[in-house]
């Protein structure tokens, strides 16, 4: 069990880069992300460092792809909203 939470706060160390308790204050909801690739039902789901944070980068990245692209999609619809009333 120690080793397990041990790995957990290296994997968060490296994440961080020194990792203190505002950290986890402001980032809570990353810590959870980075516990729920550590663990999964209670098991240690991967024991490699560098593949959960090679995980956790990608799925970063896809998010901001995602919010960019959502938020181009957003601006079109209000820019077509916007020319209907004008009209």
């Amino acid at each position: 069990t120690l080793e397990i939470i041990h790995h957990f706060v290296e994997v968060l160390d490296k994440y961080f880069g020194n990792v203190c308790e505002l950290d986890l204050i402001f980032n809570f909801h990353k810590a959870y992300y980075i516990l729920d690739e550590v663990l999964l039902g209670g098991e240690l789901q991967e024991s490699s460092k560098k593949v959960i944070l090679k995980y956790i980068h990608t799925h970063e990245s896809l998010a901001e792809e995602s919010e960019a692209s959502s938020m181009s999609a957003a601006s079109a619809v209000v820019g077509a909203v916007a020319a209907v009333i004008g009209k």
